[in-house]
C-alpha cells in the first residue's frame, strides 16, 4: 500500500458505521456490526497481498491457479477494544497467526502503559495487521507499532474503525511506513481524548461495560 491513508467509503460500511454511532444501538447488534464491518475492512487492507500460482486440478483440466505467498500473514490485536475486530478479520483470514499487545491510557497523562505482549514468530516474515477500531490520540497506537517493530516485524498496516486528524498526524510523524486503512476520519478529539461525534468508548459498546 502506498498511500498512508485509506478510507473505506464503500456504502455498506457507511451504512453500518452509522448505526454503530447511534447511542440507542445495543450491545449485541453493536457486537455483529463492528464483526462485519471489520470483513470489509480486511478486505481493503489485503489488497495487495503478494501471489504466487499453484498447479491444481478442476473438473475440467489443470490449470496454474492464484495463491497467496509467503508465511501467513499476523492480526495483532490491541487489546482489549481490538478483539471486535480481530474476530471478524479472522473470518476472512482464518489461517493467519494472531498476536495481543496489551495497552492502557492513562487518565492522567493519557499516555499508554503496556500490560501484555504476546505475538507469533518470523514477524520480518509476514505482513502485519494490527486492529484497534479507534485511532484517537494515537500514542496507544504509536506504542504498539514500536513493540511491533521492536519484535521483527517491517511490513505493517494499521486497521482502524474512526480515525481522528490528531491520531492519523501522530501516527504519521511517529510511522510514515505503517498505512493507516479506516473507514472514517472525524472532526477532532474533546478535552479528554475521545473522537467527536465519534461512537463513545467501543470497549464499552462492545463489551457492555461502564
Amino acid at each position: 500500500m502506498s498511500q498512508h491513508l485509506t478510507i473505506v467509503d464503500h456504502p455498506l460500511v457507511q451504512h453500518k458505521l452509522t448505526i454503530m454511532r447511534a447511542t440507542d444501538t445495543p450491545t449485541a447488534v453493536f457486537r455483529q456490526l463492528l464483526r462485519e464491518i471489520s470483513q470489509l475492512l480486511a478486505y481493503e487492507v489485503t489488497r495487495e497481498l503478494e501471489m504466487t500460482t499453484k498447479r491444481i486440478e478442476t473438473p475440467m483440466a489443470e490449470m496454474d491457479a492464484p495463491t497467496l505467498a509467503g508465511k501467513k500473514l499476523a492480526l495483532i490485536s490491541i487489546l482489549r477494544a481490538g478483539n471486535g475486530l480481530l474476530d471478524g478479520v479472522l473470518e476472512l483470514i482464518p489461517s493467519a497467526r494472531v498476536g495481543f499487545v496489551g495497552l492502557y491510557r492513562d487518565e492522567e497523562t493519557l499516555q499508554p502503559v503496556q500490560y501484555y505482549f504476546k505475538v507469533p514468530e518470523s514477524l520480518d516474515d509476514r505482513l502485519v495487521i494490527a486492529v484497534d477500531p479507534m485511532l484517537a490520540t494515537g500514542n496507544s497506537s504509536a506504542a504498539a507499532i514500536d513493540l511491533l517493530k521492536g519484535a521483527g516485524a517491517t511490513n505493517i498496516r494499521f486497521l482502524c474503525l474512526l480515525a481522528a486528524p490528531e491520531g492519523i498526524a501522530r501516527m504519521k510523524e511517529a510511522h510514515p511506513d505503517v498505512p493507516i486503512v479506516t473507514a472514517a476520519v472525524d472532526e477532532r478529539l474533546n478535552e479528554v481524548g475521545y473522537i467527536v461525534p465519534g461512537l463513545g468508548d467501543a470497549g464499552d459498546r462492545m463489551f457492555g461495560t461502564k
